[in-house]
């Protein structure tokens, strides 16, 4: 007989801990710009990283006990256990927890707003409430189709500038475009999700873009995004935005291409395996930026 997992491993399995890459991609991202133009800031930063981390796992154990209730998950699930599903934890419970995430990110956010000003606290406020109305609340943003739009926006594009605003008190031209390479990626990974779970997703009349669009639809989204976040990178070479040491981006290529050809070839449960690549990739796209920027540094030196 197996042992209940104690409550450390149900929270542990809540907060769903490989999503976590993708949402530090974006501060990554908006970090190495700042320091590029010379004003990166650590403890702003660090913020910036503890507010996306939280959101990312509020968002996530929303989500669990949200989609728990309305009835989309069930013992079919081809992802990861949902803990509300699983009963290892009440709706109550998980709600708790939920609050009590978005809070200590209100908290970290309302450092950066002292440094920044009131527009921190309304993209902060906007942030949360997206988060719990991906799948809560009267009109589901999931559910409708609107998911893929909602992760591109806060997770990549706000996430990026923001990230550099909180440093900088401005936003520039090549944090705008920049941020669209990482929005994208991090978008890919949605389109993974949602791919896996169309089946399911239709049974439980979750109109997510996947459903919507059909696989092969979904698999050309997928695709779309990946094409369009690495040609970002030379386009913004081009117009003097970035060094073209930034094209260091495209090392991850086989990262891209492996999880692309599972993406086109699976279906169900092996998609899990493109859904961590395609999480691993955002943050390893950012990485790599950022250390295309050091060596340009030093060379120019």
């Amino acid at each position: 007989m197996q042992n209940k997992p104690s409550l450390f491993q149900i929270w542990w399995l809540a907060i769903r801990p490989r999503t976590l890459p993708a949402a530090a991609s974006g501060v990554v991202m908006g970090s190495a710009l700042a320091w590029a133009d010379g004003y990166f800031k650590l403890l702003p930063a660090l913020a910036a990283l503890a507010v996306a981390l939280l959101l990312q796992i509020g968002s996530n154990v929303a989500n669990d006990v949200y989609d728990f209730e309305r009835g989309t998950d069930t013992s079919e699930r081809l992802g990861p256990l949902r803990v509300t599903q699983a009963g290892l934890l009440s709706p109550r419970d998980v709600k708790r927890g939920m609050r009590i995430i978005f809070e200590l990110a209100a908290l970290c956010g309302l450092y950066l707003a002292v440094l920044r000003g009131w527009v921190v606290i309304l993209i902060g406020l906007a942030a949360i409430l997206s988060a719990i109305a991906y799948t809560g609340g009267p009109f589901p943003l999931g559910y409708h189709g609107f998911g893929d739009l909602f992760v591109f926006l806060f997770f990549g594009v706000a996430a990026v500038a923001g990230t550099f605003f909180v440093q900088i008190g401005s936003v520039s031209s090549t944090a705008w475009w920049m941020s669209v390479s990482v929005g994208l990626l991090v978008t890919a990974i949605l389109v993974v999700n949602n791919l896996r779970d169309i089946e399911s997703d239709r049974r439980g009349n979750k109109k997510t873009m996947a459903v919507r669009l059909g696989v092969r639809g979904a698999r050309v989204e997928y695709l779309l995004c990946l094409a369009v976040a690495y040609l970002m990178v030379p386009f913004a070479a081009l117009f003097g935005l970035v060094p073209w040491f930034a094209l260091a981006t495209w090392l991850s290529l086989p990262l891209a291409i492996k999880s692309a050809r599972t993406v086109f070839t699976q279906a169900g449960r092996p998609l899990n395996a493109a859904l961590a690549g395609t999480g691993q990739l955002a943050l390893i796209f950012s990485l790599l930026f950022g250390v295309s920027l050091i060596v340009q540094s030093l060379i120019v030196r």
